[in-house]
């Protein structure tokens, strides 16, 4: 093919006719055809050559030119586009280094090898320009509903038809067993939108809970003007789901408004995510409030929360345990969701029971550890005291409170518990000593000698072994596997220790061993606050825009 008068203007048609058929930029089009006949160019003249194509925008005329670059003598490396300053006297009048001399060179004819490589290299951009609007039109539209029709299914995911370009609904995000057929339409959340080297950029979801909390807001008004919030959702998609919603408006009842007339507005929602049950629910600033309402319909007798370990014991009676707990686990597992706690359920017998074998277990302590009677022992249970550190440091006043304990006694009372907190704390240090600890673990300041033992039987044995773990493995955590969470028991758990404490003293282990600047520490602290306070200005300047 060569490029003559007769198919100038031919070039530039092709271009707009691509260009309105893929809705893109004409220039880009014409910019690929460029970079096409610019390779092909170079398999003419020589791969090494630096040939540059320009078409003209009205006329449709190509101009084949080739470029040499002026370079340092010592940097000089391609003889085909670069020249020296003395050699390019010749070509321009004073050469500095980085000037360029063009000159054109005669059009070339395309071979059937080199059309069909401008032809891949048209298609290539073209489909990049495509995904990059695609991209453009779509990633402001992340966190919406849209409405698709159905083009194909492949393995299980489906292909949805966008209106200007293709969408993934995945296998995992589909509900239930749920299939579609080539053109049904159907409706999704916009889960992602991202830019991918080839494929779908745009995936969709009608798993996810905010897909739920999307369509509440299509069917609910007062949502949608923000007098309702919906706080929180949890959804086994396809069987149940829980949503928690406030009125900032004292005259419009939150649950009601959601239901709707005869259920009119719930039901719509219902249908869509086929037949999926859902709950409605009050939500409540106090959590142990918030918890008995979101284990509705079961009844809850008493509630206590541990606000440290973010978990939560309920108390039920034995006739509400099976409807506390739900088919499968399926009623406390959405609770926990919506409350971000982890949630224990027990019966009143099992509670009475339960806390029965803590008094006599602490009871015992106190027998052995103090030298006193059963019924002094049971005593000081009653009046709170769990552990010897409690009695050991405690002031006095409140040992002097119980019945029968004067002065003397109290003090008495202190100095064992001390003496046997320090004969346990050597008794422990010489056991991990003999595990093999040495001195740069036993030193380290934040552990006690409990610790030191708990971390030698683990073989943890030294200062090194300790900056190498994980806080999860020092603490305990949660992990997610195929959907159910499963716990991981850390070495100093029993200790009650906190992720946050792990990771200070194993931060601080780190930096004594010379791993961690603590000056790059303070710079990530402040571009975290930085950013914090950025992202609340933005909260703060969106609240006042609604």
């Amino acid at each position: 093919m060569a490029i003559t008068s007769a198919n100038q203007l031919e070039l530039l048609q092709t271009a707009e006719a691509v260009a309105r058929e893929k809705m893109i930029d004409p220039g880009l089009v014409v910019e690929a055809m460029e970079e096409s006949l610019a390779r092909a160019a170079k398999s003419r003249y020589g791969a090494e050559m630096d040939i540059r194509v320009s078409i003209d925008r009205k006329t449709g005329k190509a101009t084949f030119t080739r470029v040499r670059t002026v370079v340092d003598e010592e940097e000089l490396e391609n003889y085909q586009a670069e020249f020296t300053v003395d050699q390019a006297k010749q070509y321009l009048a004073e050469p500095q280094i980085g000037d360029q001399y063009v000159e054109e060179v005669p059009p070339v004819e395309m071979g059937r090898i080199a059309a069909q490589s401008a032809k891949q290299v048209i298609l290539q951009r073209v489909r990049e320009a495509e995904r990059d609007r695609q991209f453009e039109e779509f990633k402001d539209r992340a966190g919406t509903i849209i409405n698709g029709v159905v083009k194909r299914e492949e393995y299980g995911n489906v292909v949805v038809d966008v209106g200007t370009g293709e969408a993934i609904l995945r296998r995992n995000e589909k509900i239930g067993r749920e299939s579609y057929r080539p053109n049904d339409r159907i409706r999704c959340y916009i889960k992602d939108v991202r830019r991918e080297p080839r494929g779908p950029q745009i995936f969709l979801s009608r798993t996810a809970p905010e897909f739920m909390a999307a369509l509440f807001k299509m069917e609910v008004p007062e949502i949608y003007d923000g007098i309702i919030e919906i706080k929180a959702v949890a959804r086994d998609p396809g069987s149940r789901a829980k949503i928690a919603v406030i009125s900032y408006d004292n005259s419009i009842d939150p649950v009601g408004a959601c239901v709707g007339m005869r259920g009119s507005r719930v039901q719509a929602v219902v249908n869509e995510l086929q037949g999926e049950k859902i709950d409605i629910i009050p939500w409540n600033e106090d959590q142990p409030t918030f918890l008995v309402n979101a284990l509705q319909p079961a009844e809850v007798t008493k509630v206590v929360l541990d606000e440290e370990a973010e978990r939560i014991e309920v108390v039920v009676p034995e006739e509400q345990l099976s409807l506390a707990i739900g088919r499968r686990g399926q009623n406390v597992r959405l609770a926990s969701q919506l409350t971000g706690l982890d949630i224990d359920i027990m019966t009143e017998e099992e509670e009475s029971a339960r806390r029965q074998k803590e008094f006599e277990v602490r009871t015992k302590l106190f027998m052995d550890a103090l030298d006193v009677d059963e019924f002094f022992a049971q005593l000081l249970v009653s009046e709170g005291f769990t552990n010897l550190e409690e009695v050991a440091y405690v002031e006095l006043d409140e040992l002097l409170v119980i019945d029968g304990v004067d002065e003397d006694t109290a003090k008495e009372l202190q100095t064992r518990a001390r003496e046997n907190l320090e004969a346990q704390a050597k008794a422990a240090l010489d056991n991990a000593r003999a595990l093999g600890v040495e001195d740069s673990l036993v030193e380290f300041e934040g552990l006690t000698p409990q610790m030191i033992e708990a971390l030698a039987k683990d073989d943890v044995k030294t200062l090194e072994d300790f900056a190498t773990c994980a806080d999860w493995e020092l603490a305990g955590g949660w992990t997610t596997i195929d959907g159910e969470r499963v716990k991981d028991d850390g070495i100093l758990e029993p200790f009650d220790m906190s992720l946050e404490e792990a990771q200070s003293l194993v931060m601080t282990a780190r930096i004594l061993l010379g791993w961690v600047d603590p000056a790059d520490l303070e710079a990530d602290e402040t571009e975290e606050n930085e950013d914090a306070t950025a992202e609340d200005s933005e909260e703060q300047t969106s609240e006042v825009g609604a």
